[in-house]
């Protein structure tokens, strides 16, 4: 629970050191991902970095609509107490918002007691890699994160980038000209990303009209490549306003177009840093099949963690890439679970399941913890997949929002790889989610109903 004292200049929106700021943010990460903080004065920089800042527990669970959630009881009926926040270690970042030079504090939220509050879904992941130091071992990981680039009014229409770029009604999959058309706001985002010290590797065209995927380089620090996550995504989003666009993460945000991953890779290392997935063949070491046979035991009772959002299951449906049952493969793109060829050095697992609209922290927590149970129990997957894996005779990622609620929240195995204090506040978060919407009539239920029954 050390604080850590900042020195140097603070960072500026470009990404240039020396930047003269009166204010930065102080926030930490709620269970949806978003950012809630407070504004602080610079002057403040040394006391905030020495004894955090004081915000209620409730405010890391709060629904996606940033209202307290009731089943945690911890508003009314226990008075709203505060929790500390204190920063990470990481020192200030700036992300790119407009209006100036206004660095981020990031900070993770203790209870009074000094003891960790596991709704922050950073100590949920940190308690997961605690197992693994214990047991001499370290999670490699790297995230890809896929992203629309829209109009910034009306119904989700692809971004224009001018008179003469290339059109934006097309899928242009792995297109230089589409890269090319969106080069200054992709300059903009390796700018600002760089300064953070966080390690974009490549850009990529994907399969929809302005859809877009960063691939960040493996860490050896699972906790930092989460950070570097949801880091990225609010530059992603700074940048696209600053260049007259909105960025969006939704798992599906049109009907017709192609969903956004936020697809995991993930090794593990020995205390001699060799790769335990590596044995020198193309099919991978037994621990390697035994942490798949985790994954799949674990994956329909996890599938809140990957798909936490009504929109997701929009994405997990027959006829694309994303998948919907609970198979693996090597080098299957249908696979909920990939092994990718290349050099048996680098002997690696590719989870696919969740969305981009999911929380990198809880991701993580959830595909580690489910690994590390495979490996210790010696789990045996079932044969690996070779054709469509939409087609497989075998078990069904959860169908839909409330089916995934109602596995997580009753499954024995969830509530052992997971913290419960995290449990309940997940699941109390995304149970107010789902009856927010189960409250609201849709204009397509309008359309369907009003006159038709």
């Amino acid at each position: 629970m050390d604080a850590m004292m900042f020195s140097g200049p603070a960072v500026n929106s470009a990404g240039d050191a020396g930047g003269a700021c009166a204010s930065f943010f102080a926030a930490v990460c709620d269970l949806n991902g978003i950012f809630r903080g407070k504004r602080v004065p610079v002057s403040k920089l040394e006391a905030v970095s020495a004894q955090g800042i004081r915000m209620p527990l409730s405010s890391i669970g709060v629904d996606i609509w940033g209202v307290d959630t009731a089943g945690t009881r911890l508003t009314m009926e226990r008075g709203d107490l505060d929790g500390i926040c204190l920063p990470t270690g990481r020192q200030p970042v700036s992300l790119g918002w407009a209006g100036g030079d206004i660095p981020l504090v990031p900070l993770s939220m203790w209870k009074e007691d000094g003891s960790p509050y596991f709704a922050d879904a950073r100590h949920l992941l940190a308690d997961v890699l605690a197992r693994y130091s214990a047991r001499g071992l370290r999670p490699v990981a790297a995230t890809e994160l896929e992203f629309y680039l829209l109009e910034p009014e009306g119904a989700p229409a692809p971004a224009s980038f001018g008179p003469g770029s290339v059109r934006g009604e097309f899928d242009h999959i792995y297109s230089l000209e589409e890269l090319a058309a969106a080069g200054a706001f992709l300059d903009d985002v390796y700018r600002v990303a760089g300064a953070c010290g966080i390690q974009v590797e490549a850009a990529i065209a994907e399969g929809s009209p302005r859809q877009f995927e960063f691939n960040l380089l493996h860490e050896a620090d699972a906790i930092k490549i989460c950070d570097d996550t949801v880091f990225l995504k609010q530059i992603v989003r700074n940048v696209a306003r600053r260049h007259g666009h909105v960025a969006s993460f939704m798992a599906k945000p049109h009907r017709d177009w192609a969903g956004s991953g936020m697809h995991v890779h993930f090794s593990v290392i020995d205390e001699a840093g060799a790769n335990i997935f590596d044995d020198g063949t193309g099919t991978g070491a037994d621990v390697m099949r035994h942490a798949v046979g985790g994954l799949l035991a674990t994956m329909g009772d996890m599938t809140l963690a990957f798909a936490p959002h009504l929109n997701s299951y929009r994405r997990l449906c027959p006829g694309g890439l994303a998948p919907t049952n609970v198979a693996w493969g090597y080098e299957n793109r249908t696979a909920a679970v990939r092994i990718p060829a290349g050099a048996h050095a680098a002997r690696r697992i590719e989870h696919r399941v969740a969305g981009s609209d999911a929380n990198p922290y809880i991701v993580l927590a959830a595909i580690l913890a489910g690994a590390l149970h495979g490996m210790d129990s010696r789990a045996e997957p079932p044969p690996p997949i070779a054709g469509n894996g939409h087609h497989e005779d075998c078990e069904a990622i959860a169908r839909d929002w409330r089916q995934a609620l109602e596995r997580f929240s009753a499954s024995d195995d969830v509530k052992a790889l997971l913290n419960p204090e995290f449990v309940d506040a997940f699941c109390a978060c995304k149970q107010q989610e789902q009856d927010g919407f189960g409250r609201n009539i849709s204009g397509f239920e309008l359309a369907t109903y009003r006159l038709s029954v």
